[in-house]
């Protein structure tokens, strides 16, 4: 690990002011993923600015009747909340589902959204990779790429975004609020918060330099059965080959989105109007298009297995 400087702030305004007056700087949070980007010299900042006391760590009811979940809520206080687990308890799955007890204590509501993706060439410095290094090229487009994305990529990158919260989140029309420099806020849809990986995959958010989340922004509940189904190679928090997050009436209607297939959580609301008409119309629709590698065709069959074993479940079947 490289040597670093390091600060504590106390505000919103002094984290960003830090960010804007250090070069090569990063904020850390929980630090579950960063501290390990870190030790493999694929992170090497100067400079941390630690985030921890900031007033970030609740979770108020809005106006419309969402729920605005602090940055700095802990995975675990989110997947615990009654508030969560009664209106929105696809959240809730989804967490558990993604990280052990230990890890959720650690990490962060604007961490779990901010995670690095988990392909093995992005993690091995000694394999060209352009998420890690720009231009340098991308090893798994001819190489092992099972667990890679079969949507979205690009010759640049065939990554996945390996948060499991992300695919609920996505689920309910999640809105992610940032703050920069000046005291200026925006929020933005979640669907419009990462980046396509094009010919910059090292790119991954909409995110500027100094610009810090500050909260994840719920709607009101969108109602029907929740359900957040995983499928990994072992049980033991594994990151997903497909995973489906589904609200689902009970006269079929409802909505569904698809993680482990694409550089963010995948959905298509038109997709949603199929529901009644079964799982292999579903998932040809939220698939339209996919361009599959050489060792991962499989996972077109596997989402529309993933997906008919949901609407099982949300009939009452076995």
């Amino acid at each position: 690990m490289k040597s670093f400087t390091y600060e504590r702030v106390q505000s919103v305004d002094d984290a960003t002011a830090a960010f804007a007056r250090t070069p090569n700087a990063r904020y850390i949070a929980g630090g579950t993923n960063l501290l390990d980007l870190m030790k493999l010299e694929i992170e090497q900042p100067a400079h941390l600015i630690d985030l921890n006391h900031l007033p970030l760590d609740r979770i108020e009811t809005t106006a419309d009747g969402g729920l605005r979940i602090g940055a700095m809520v802990r995975n675990t206080a989110i997947a615990a909340d009654p508030r969560v687990r009664r209106d929105y308890a696809v959240v809730t799955r989804a967490l558990v589902a993604g990280a052990s007890g230990q890890l959720r204590n650690r990490a962060t509501a604007a961490g779990n959204l901010l995670q690095r993706t988990r392909c093995p060439y992005f993690y091995d410095t000694n394999l060209p990779c352009n998420k890690r290094q720009a231009g340098s090229g991308c090893s798994a487009a001819g190489g092992a790429n099972r667990t890679h994305a079969i949507i979205g990529a690009s010759e640049a990158c065939i990554a996945t975004h390996p948060s499991d919260m992300a695919v609920a989140m996505e689920l309910l029309d999640a809105r992610v609020e940032i703050a920069r420099a000046g005291g200026l806020k925006r929020a933005i849809s979640l669907s419009d918060f990462y980046r396509p990986p094009g010919d910059t995959p090292h790119h991954e958010t909409v995110l500027e330099p100094g610009d810090l989340i500050t909260a994840i922004l719920l709607p009101a509940p969108v109602g029907g059965r929740q359900f957040y189904h995983k499928v990994r190679d072992r049980a033991s928090y594994a990151f997903a080959l497909i995973s489906v997050a589904a609200a689902i009436n009970q006269d079929g209607s409802g909505r569904i989105a698809i993680g482990g297939v694409a550089y963010k959580p995948w959905r298509r609301p038109e997709a949603d109007a199929l529901l009644p008409r079964g799982a292999k119309a579903v998932t040809a629709r939220l698939l339209e298009g996919a361009r599959p590698h050489h060792d991962n065709t499989y996972k077109i069959r596997l989402a529309e297995r993933t997906v008919a074993a949901v609407m099982a479940q949300a009939r009452g079947e076995k």
